[in-house]
């Protein structure tokens, strides 16, 4: 991996078991490759009676998005914060991610930017099947 899990939690803004992401596979100026099992953890914060829904990988994909902003722009400390501000062409191919063995994979690919908003197409895929695809717009805090 490029990146292991420790080095994903300096870049972006989401700590602890919020950290879902645990390495990077690949990337460069424009897309990320992320890898995570914590869909599978008991702990999972995101879980609700016991539960991982599809509609969870949205945030799997924005902590990606947050990722590749961090790596993009050359920053060493954390990301910019920034505000999912639409979610469109959102297509989910299973109702779980939680009865998933394995890794998943997040990838998220940066369509466009401007300097206080960027938009990304996402896919989450488990053993080559694709889960979730969308694309997200992302408006970044000035601060």
């Amino acid at each position: 991996m490029l990146i292991d899990k420790s080095g994903i939690a300096r870049l972006i803004p989401h700590a602890g078991a919020m950290c879902l992401l645990d390495g990077v596979l690949t990337r460069d100026a424009a897309r990320i490759q992320c890898a995570t099992a914590t869909h599978r953890a008991a702990d999972n914060p995101l879980r609700h009676d016991g539960r991982l829904g599809i509609l969870c990988g949205v945030e799997y994909a924005a902590q990606a998005m947050a990722l590749h902003g961090a790596l993009a722009t050359g920053e060493t400390g954390r990301a910019r914060v920034g505000y999912l501000a639409s979610l469109r062409a959102l297509a989910c191919q299973v109702e779980r991610l939680d009865l998933l063995p394995g890794t998943l994979v997040v990838e998220a690919e940066r369509l466009h930017a401007e300097a206080d908003r960027v938009i990304y197409g996402f896919t989450l895929r488990h053993e080559g099947r694709t889960l979730l695809t969308g694309r997200a717009a992302v408006v970044l805090s000035t601060r």
